[in-house]
């Protein structure tokens, strides 16, 4: 039977043909290879100051404290907010506070109505559905996603973009004795009796993982711990209660939950080195909001959760990328959560643009220490947030640990501006960091300058401010009982 042969040009173009196809498809193949994994620790309630490489002798963090040397630390690395919900939901979002209206837990009417001069505005519990976030993202970049603890932001994290869920609702804390098996969280599995959460939450990330090794992963890894109730492993809380603290750096309990949260880093650590996957890793390390002072003093920053004085949002990160971030590097560059989603969308270039209402930026370029141009950031609470310890919370009064208002950091200044009374706070954060003179008299032109900016970005961001008056506020009973508080 006669077979038809191709000319000889067109069997020669069918084979470069061919040969390039194939070398696009290898090509296409190594660029998804290129992509790194992404790795995101996020602490709840973990100060900034709560961990060894920041100079405390008692918290014991060696695998933390390791990751220093490997990648850059962010001395002033700002959460979006100075509690858990609305923080996290601007760092998965990218988005302030003003755009998607998660501005605590729960009610913004908080704390005695007889001590609240405002009607707050009204709060989103959880993340709107419409909002695009950052799993949703990675999925979309052909990441397998996964999340492994305290979600807090909606009812169930895999209508956001994620493939597997352990632990993750809209719970906010693990419960009465919740730290132990049998657990009070939702979708996990009890394990045996006594099974400790922090490490059962790390041995289901080992098995993601594992079983992802060779494909391209987002771990986002969002201990419980160290949010209340403090309950650390009794033979932890054994050790350090041997141990002699400080002032403030003293809890054998709280410690013990530092010292487990550093040991189930370190084994995340051992598994990426473990798997080959540690050069095409980006780990991000940080914590939701400042640490409760109560429990743990962030000494020289001025209060904590709840609070928008630098210890209730000034929260520890580290990021490390070997070969794309300098070893050993540090900055002082002020940096929030909510820039995460920014960098990765530069890092991955997909084909759709960035959004433009994104409120974080860029850090691409800091991972190789490139100089950036004087930054500017922005707080918005027109809320009530009550205190947790009225005398130890080191707030503006010790009833509130904030009450409603706006802050604006820019450069080494920080101007807090209150909605009740108009009040001004003005800071220099380079001379001091506790915030304890008030120069908002004494520079009325830099107090101006700052304000304007505050006011100008409210007014573009429609961030909406509180201006009726409580019926039920009564002066002569919160005088009375800031009065018998302080006694």
């Amino acid at each position: 039977m006669y077979k038809r042969r191709l000319p000889p040009v067109l069997f020669v173009s069918c084979c470069f043909l061919i040969l390039f196809s194939c070398r696009k498809a290898e090509n296409e193949g190594e660029r998804t290879l290129q992509k790194p994994n992404i790795v995101i620790i996020n602490v709840d309630d973990l100060g900034w100051k709560d961990l060894g490489y920041m100079g405390s002798p008692y918290y014991e963090t060696p695998n933390i404290d390791k990751l220093t040397g490997e990648g850059m630390v962010f001395y002033h690395a700002y959460a979006p907010a100075s509690n858990c919900a609305p923080s996290r939901a601007a760092m998965i979002s990218g988005l302030n506070t003003p755009k998607h209206g998660v501005y605590t837990v729960s009610s913004s009417a908080r704390g005695d109505e007889r001590t609240r001069k405002l009607i707050p505005v009204d709060n989103q519990i959880f993340l709107p559905d419409s909002i695009y976030t950052l799993p949703q993202f990675m999925k979309d970049q052909g990441y397998v996603t996964g999340t492994f603890g305290k979600w807090h932001i909606t009812k169930d994290p895999k209508k956001q973009g994620f493939d597997v869920n352990v632990g993750g609702s809209h719970f906010g804390h693990p419960g009465k004795d919740g730290y132990f098996s049998p657990y009070n969280i939702d979708n996990i599995e009890d394990g045996p009796e006594g099974e400790y959460l922090t490490d059962r939450l790390t041995q289901e990330a080992l098995k993601f993982i594992e079983q992802n090794k060779d494909t391209t992963f987002f771990l986002y890894m969002p201990f419980y711990s160290v949010h209340t109730p403090i309950m650390g492993k009794p033979e932890l809380v054994s050790k350090f209660e041997q141990k002699v603290g400080s002032e403030g750096h003293d809890r054998a309990d709280y410690a013990a939950m530092i010292a487990s949260v550093d040991e189930n880093v370190g084994r995340l650590l051992n598994a990426i080195e473990g798997f080959g996957l540690k050069d095409r890793t980006l780990l991000i390390f940080t914590s939701d909001n400042g640490g409760i002072r109560e429990i743990s003093k962030q000494d020289p920053l001025r209060a904590g959760k709840g609070s928008y004085y630098e210890g209730g949002i000034r929260v520890p990160m580290i990021m490390r990328w070997p070969g794309k971030i300098t070893a050993g590097s540090r900055s002082d560059f002020p940096v929030s959560q909510m820039d995460f989603f920014p960098t990765l969308h530069k890092i991955l270039e997909p084909n759709q643009p960035l959004p433009d209402n994104f409120d974080g930026m860029d850090l691409h370029p800091l991972f190789q220490e490139k100089i950036q141009d004087e930054r500017t950031l922005f707080w918005h609470f027109p809320i009530y947030l009550e205190a947790y310890d009225p005398k130890q919370d080191d707030a503006k009064d010790p009833v509130f640990r904030t009450r409603p208002g706006s802050v604006i950091r820019k450069g080494e200044w920080k101007l807090h501006q209150y909605f009740e009374d108009g009040d001004l706070e003005l800071y220099n954060l380079s001379d001091d960091p506790g915030e304890r003179n008030n120069l908002a008299s004494m520079m009325p032109e830099k107090t101006e300058e700052l304000l304007n900016t505050l006011v100008e970005w409210r007014t573009k961001h429609n961030a909406p401010v509180p201006e009726m008056n409580n019926p039920a506020y009564n002066a002569d009973y919160e005088k009375t009982l800031i009065n018998k508080i302080m006694e």
